[in-house]
């Protein structure tokens, strides 16, 4: 899709209500369901982190950026994510600030480059126990990257039409941090299966894109 074009189109979600649970719930793996309850429970005493789905132009199209985080001993390793990380107490006022910050520190990006447009809908963790809150940003100008080498193995930039795509929408079998392989829905985008909170956060990034686009 034409920056020009999105850019006209993509303030109007400023006024859209949010999709929240009914949007995740469609890209949600199966086992969140049964962990209803238990989440509820731990959500109130989780940490917090903010995230980042940050649009820009490229070439007059619309992109998205996403990291592809290092392998490491940890839950989150070697997976598809929004740039983004935990609230810090010393140095955010609040949670866009804390999504503004570390998108900063991970791939590079001047906060003055961009406007946050949306506060998105707040998402629990269980594995890590994050309440992780996205924002919605759009950059008018096209943008640079420099990856954190510490944390980002690779910069991910998505055409926006392969985003919208429903034929990228696909079930998956993923290694879980539960030991076993489950079958779960998923994005598949530039040759990265994105699934879990990443995949259920942007699914209702699409959903409100829809209305407008």
């Amino acid at each position: 899709m034409l920056f020009n074009s999105f850019l006209e189109s993509v303030v109007k979600i400023k006024h859209l209500e949010l999709f929240g649970e009914d949007s995740h719930v469609k890209m949600s793996p199966p086992y969140r369901l049964d962990m209803a309850e238990q989440m509820k429970e731990k959500s109130r005493t989780a940490r917090r982190a903010g995230v980042m789905a940050l649009f820009y132009p490229k070439a007059s199209q619309t992109m998205l950026v996403l990291i592809l985080r290092k392998t490491y001993k940890g839950v989150h390793s070697a997976q598809v994510g929004f740039p983004g990380g935990k609230y810090e107490d010393s140095d955010d006022s609040d949670l866009m600030r804390t999504a503004i910050r570390e998108t900063e520190e991970e791939i590079g990006v001047d906060p003055l480059d961009y406007k946050v447009l949306k506060t998105m809908s707040p998402l629990y963790i269980p594995p890590s126990n994050f309440m992780v809150h996205p924002f919605l940003g759009v950059s008018e100008k096209e943008l640079t990257f420099v990856k954190q080498d510490e944390e980002v193995e690779k910069i991910i930039e998505v055409k926006l039409a392969d985003f919208l795509n429903d034929s990228n929408n696909i079930t998956a079998t993923v290694p879980t941090s539960f030991n076993v392989d489950l079958e779960v829905p998923a994005f598949v985008l530039n040759g990265h299966v994105v699934w879990g909170a990443t995949a259920m956060m942007l699914g209702e990034v699409k959903d409100l894109l829809k209305q407008v686009l």
